[in-house]
């Protein structure tokens, strides 16, 4: 993976908030409503809070430095709200996208 460009950024980013959003709700969420532990969820949500905001900047930077279509770009932002979109979307849309 390639970080010199925004699709390699956009793709690790990608990953790591898809991770994120997993471990928000299969770890976290479950501790602070079955265990009355919420200190993770405030720590995990904050990362993924982060890293979603980061993610939908990078879409709309590789839209406007690639010939992205918006619905695209929709599609993408869909796919990061989605458990496990955001590896479905690199996997179809991004993995071989031309930079």
């Amino acid at each position: 993976m390639d970080l010199s460009n925004t699709i390699g950024r956009l793709r690790l980013t990608g990953f790591i908030e898809g991770f994120s959003f997993i471990i928000l709700l299969a770890i976290a969420m479950p501790l602070k409503y079955l265990a009355g532990k919420p200190e993770l969820v405030s720590i995990v949500g904050m990362a993924h809070g982060i890293l979603f905001v980061l993610y939908i900047f990078l879409t709309l930077l590789a839209k406007f430095q690639y010939p992205w279509s918006w619905k695209k770009v929709f599609l993408l932002w869909i796919a990061s709200v989605v458990p496990f979109g955001t590896f479905y979307a690199d996997y179809k849309m991004l993995r071989y996208e031309k930079v």
